[in-house]
């Protein structure tokens, strides 16, 4: 029986064959590693990387394709946690000694970015996530200081991962097809995450973001003196989208020196 896709789900299946192929390529999946796939949708990409690992978890929302799941697969080759991925704890997959955790998946759009900041909890039981994403949010989450795109998603992921866009995926390769492009992003939680508080981090960011027409002097007011600013390197006239993830540390680090 044919599963029509769900919008409310975000569910856009990947059919293409040579876009599977050159994804699985790149995660390079090997025998023996512990790996979860977010959003099995019809398991396209599940049976691929099944070929190459002796198991595998996989966590889905929709009970219908949970179903389908259960009767495809045997249970000695996948684990199947039905449930939200915003909400589901990570840290449970059970991870062979001496290695951490692979993630993967297809993400739905409509929630790109808080599962994105839900993972990120968990970055550092994790060896590295690949995922397919809407391209204008690839984008925004690579991007450099400077860039028009470079904002809160950047930072805050930046200070967590050495990330690379490594492809460009049509529309075409889809069932529905969506409107937009998408691309496979990889992203490596990083081995020298500079020192500072994440909520903290993150407070700033979303200050300095808030109004990001306006200079860096009057996003941050209220939080920051002009002196402050100068202290963390960064010249007050220029504008937040300007400012490293360097200098966002920096600033962040000076919030929490005791008065």
């Amino acid at each position: 029986m044919k599963h029509v896709a769900r919008k409310r789900f975000g569910q856009n299946f990947l059919t293409d064959k040579l876009v599977l192929d050159n994804i699985i390529d790149a995660i390079g999946p090997e025998k023996g590693q512990a790996m979860v796939e977010i959003g099995p949708g019809l398991a396209a990409m599940t049976a691929l990387l099944l070929k190459r690992l002796d198991h595998m978890h996989v966590v889905e929302l929709d009970r219908d394709l949970v179903a389908r799941l259960e009767n495809n697969f045997p249970r000695e080759k996948l684990t199947i946690h039905s449930g939200d991925a915003l909400k589901f704890d990570y840290g449970q997959i059970p991870v062979p000694e001496g290695q951490k955790l692979r993630v993967v998946g297809n993400l739905p759009y409509n929630i790109s970015s808080p599962l994105l900041f839900h993972l990120a909890e968990f970055a550092h039981l994790i060896e590295d996530q690949h995922f397919m994403l809407q391209k204008e949010v690839v984008e925004r989450m690579v991007a450099a200081p400077g860039s028009k795109v470079y904002g809160r998603l950047s930072v805050m992921l930046q200070w967590r991962y050495d990330m690379s866009l490594m492809f460009i995926v049509p529309p075409t390769a889809f069932d529905p097809p969506p409107q937009v492009e998408s691309a496979i992003v990889r992203m490596v939680p990083t081995a020298r995450k500079l020192a500072c508080d994440g909520p903290t981090l993150e407070a700033v960011v979303m200050k300095a973001f808030s109004q990001r027409r306006k200079v860096i002097r009057n996003c941050v007011a209220g939080m920051f003196t002009e002196a402050q600013l100068i202290e963390a390197g960064i010249d007050p006239s220029t504008r937040p989208e300007t400012v490293s993830l360097e200098q966002y540390v920096a600033l962040s680090n000076l919030l929490k020196q005791p008065a």
